[in-house]
């Protein structure tokens, strides 16, 4: 079975954030697929289980949705691989990643955490880092209007360390909502994300990632 993890913040405020697209992903997954209504247990999350029907045939799944918050996620994520007694390895994690350009989706196997508090959270928790990504491009902040340089300028002006201001761009940037002129693209990516699960689940993430990761950008294709 794999266990299927998306990543976000609870509660209509974040619903369309940027740092909740793993939300979207996880709930198209289980619309698409037919899965039963999400059930809000002890365990600290959402979750509902049932079958993915590919091409390749049929794969028992568990969707998750952590409600702890962003940096708590791995509490929840543990607690669920602990009780349904899951290999890290069939972990799937869908997130919102700054370091891809908006528009590409990206499968991953194992890697550090790179900032992401979710991430960094699961690691944590779980004592390791070979769960499998998928990976949701939203850019990272332009610079701040009116500087050469963005917010560095704007820290050194203000006597602010510059990775104090950067830190607090991006969380600014990911707790944003997509702007409206992005909802194609989005959509897209969604769609892109729910077939890289599949493809994972029923044959494999090293083929997954050769189907899937030369893939153009949805932005500009």
């Amino acid at each position: 079975m794999w266990m299927v993890v998306g990543l976000g913040n609870p509660g209509p405020k974040y619903a369309r954030n940027r740092h909740n697209i793993g939300f979207e992903v996880v709930d198209e997954l289980a619309s698409k697929h037919g899965f039963p209504e999400w059930k809000r247990g002890k365990l600290g999350g959402d979750s509902t289980q049932g079958m993915l029907t590919t091409s390749a045939g049929r794969t028992k799944a568990l969707l998750i949705k952590p409600m702890e918050y962003m940096n708590l996620s791995g509490f929840a994520v543990q607690r669920f691989v602990d009780f349904h007694q899951v290999d890290v390895k069939q972990v799937l994690v869908v997130h919102d990643e700054i370091d891809l350009d908006f528009g590409l989706v990206r499968i991953k196997a194992g890697g550090g955490h790179g900032g992401h508090n979710g991430l960094r959270s699961m690691i944590e928790q779980l004592g390791e880092a070979g769960f499998v990504r998928v990976r949701m491009g939203v850019g990272k902040p332009g610079p701040v209007p009116g500087t050469a340089d963005g917010g560095a300028a704007v820290a050194r002006a203000q006597g602010m360390a510059t990775a104090a201001g950067k830190d607090k761009d991006v969380a600014g940037w990911v707790l944003a909502d997509f702007p409206s002129h992005q909802a194609a693209t989005v959509r897209a990516m969604i769609k892109a994300a729910v077939e890289a699960v599949e493809t994972v689940a029923s044959s494999g993430v090293a083929k997954a990632m050769n189907l899937l990761n030369n893939r153009p950008n949805l932005g500009t294709a």
